[in-house]
């Protein structure tokens, strides 16, 4: 009879249309194509800045300035797609995403780079937490594990592959061509929704009831800190007066935002969610987990273009073995989930992802694309295990009423983390090299017969291929000795920056513990 029971149970609970499965998917490839579009340009930062003429130093705004746009913008989502309707801001945003995209292509600039990047992002920023929202509205709760396991691919694999996809159409069709590889997937993405979204009014009331003091102070308050991490490095952070002036407007005016949320009757953003135990851990995580996963893929391009010299495409090729094996991996965990605590499986994934950034810590100027491979591996099987049990363990206890809040306060701060990280991480390189600089150069002096009989070395390479007079060979020696000197500093640097990313997952494994077990199916409140 309990056989029965359990069946006639399982037959009985509700499950979503094929109407809504196909809006939920239309959904995914949007977050996909935005979160893709934060990584695309990395393996192929030097390709573009070489086409529109700005510095190595200034090549991070390209993607920083995409991420400034989503971070913005995540958090108001909620609130103008209740104006102006779901249906029609998303659809808006999923036609607008392409045309800035492509716009991208034509920069000529560094400046109108930065700004057509920003709005990319603030159109794309737009389609992560509505796809996120469908899956928690849309999904039956005994469905939700599987729509979360399909948005943890958009979330994990698309910032892995993102890479790979840009440095092979920058190596064999020109860097522009990575703009225009969000046209025909958002186009099917915007058809699939027109044609599955009910029809709402649209509420241009609500614009007078906006929380619009906070979302002036958010604005200006996350622009100005994403500025001061990006900027500080260059400027030798406090010793700058437009580094400190920067620094205080973004304190104010954060604290100012963070007061107006918890007073205003209608908040832009619903920070009271946070008291609730799970959500607060499970975004405590999440955060962690972003500078992680947008770190690591920030940093490991960096190290293979600047210290081994590869190509776009080469860069991508060893970033492919971090996303693909998820593809097999991230369909497997919802079957996981039901068998064993969401809080476990987030935690072994976190712990291997961590742990494939320890095995990173010991980089030389030899360690090329093949030492890659088996870290790669071991980071995609843990990156596979993490998202899904976290965004279960998090959404647990969260009313359907309140999933678009909940979702845009996830996916922003997540963003953060990976912004404030990759900025972060990029700091900590430059220290860290130039530390490791002053340790080696204190022991390449000319007093060491090592030294000495090494410059006569490479002096004597010099004259045998071609270099007639010895001063000028000596020089080239003295150079040449400094570049390894810069190489080998620059290898330990991002040898430090993996230590530092694999010790903030190991918190972030550590504080997932203290969640309560989600109950079982996961997701959030009733459907």
């Amino acid at each position: 009879m309990s056989t029965i029971a359990a069946t006639a149970s399982a037959t009985s609970q509700p499950r979503a249309s094929t109407r809504e499965w196909i809006a939920v998917l239309a959904g995914m490839i949007g977050a996909f194509m935005a979160i893709l579009n934060i990584q695309i340009t990395n393996a192929s930062l030097l390709d573009i800045e070489g086409g529109i003429g700005t510095g190595v130093d200034n090549g991070a705004w390209i993607s920083t300035s995409y991420l400034i746009g989503e971070i913005v913008v995540i958090p108001l989502t909620a609130y103008f797609s209740n104006v102006f309707s779901f249906r029609r801001y998303i659809l808006v945003n999923a036609i607008l995403f392409p045309i800035f995209s492509m716009a991208c292509a034509f920069a000529h600039d560094l400046g109108t780079m930065i700004v057509l990047r920003g709005l990319q992002g603030f159109a794309g920023g737009v389609l992560i937490p509505m796809a996120f929202t469908m899956v928690l509205t849309k999904l039956p709760k005994g469905q939700q594990p599987l729509g979360l396991a399909i948005f943890a691919l958009s979330v994990t694999f698309a910032p892995a592959i993102g890479p790979t996809i840009g440095g092979y159409l920058t190596e064999n069709y020109g860097w522009q061509t990575i703009f225009f590889i969000n046209t025909i997937p958002s186009l099917m993405m915007a058809a699939a929704l027109a044609l599955t979204l009910d029809k709402q009014p649209m509420q241009l009331h609500l614009l007078k009831e906006g929380d619009w003091a906070g979302i002036i102070t958010m604005a200006i308050g996350l622009s100005a800190l994403q500025t001061v991490l990006e900027e500080g490095n260059k400027e030798d952070w406090f010793s700058s007066p437009f580094i400190v002036k920067l620094s205080i407007l973004a304190f104010v005016f954060l604290a100012a935002f963070i007061w107006i949320e918890l007073t205003v009757k209608k908040p832009l953003v619903k920070l009271s969610l946070l008291k609730q135990r799970n959500f607060g851990i499970g975004v405590a995580v999440n955060v962690l987990v972003g500078v992680a996963l947008f770190g690591s893929v920030y940093i490991l391009p960096q190290y293979l273009g600047q210290v081994q010299r590869y190509n776009a495409e080469q860069i991508g090729n060893v970033l492919a073995w971090t996303g693909l094996p998820q593809l097999l991996l991230i369909p497997l965990v919802p079957m996981m989930m039901k068998r064993f605590d969401a809080r476990y499986i987030g935690f072994l994934g976190i712990s291997i992802f961590a742990i494939s950034c320890f095995m990173n810590v010991m980089l030389s100027a030899d360690t090329a694309g093949d030492q890659f491979w088996i870290p790669n591996i071991v980071r995609a099987i843990g990156q596979a295990l993490v998202l899904t049990p976290i965004t279960a363990i998090t959404t647990a206890g969260i009313a359907a009423t309140d999933a678009a809040a909940a979702s845009g306060l996830t996916n922003m701060l997540r963003n953060l983390g990976g912004a404030v990280g990759t900025a972060t991480l990029g700091t900590v390189l430059t220290k860290r090299e130039q530390f490791h600089s002053n340790i080696i150069g204190q022991s390449v002096t000319l007093g060491r017969d090592e030294v000495r009989n090494r410059l006569d070395q490479v002096t004597g390479y010099f004259m045998s291929h071609g270099v007639s007079d010895h001063a000028v060979a000596a020089q080239k020696a003295v150079v040449a000795l400094g570049q390894i000197v810069k190489r080998q500093a620059l290898s330990m640097g991002f040898s430090d920056t993996f230590a530092v990313i694999g010790t903030v997952l190991a918190i972030a494994a550590i504080a997932l513990l203290f969640a309560q077990k989600p109950r079982a199916g996961g997701g959030a409140g009733a459907h």
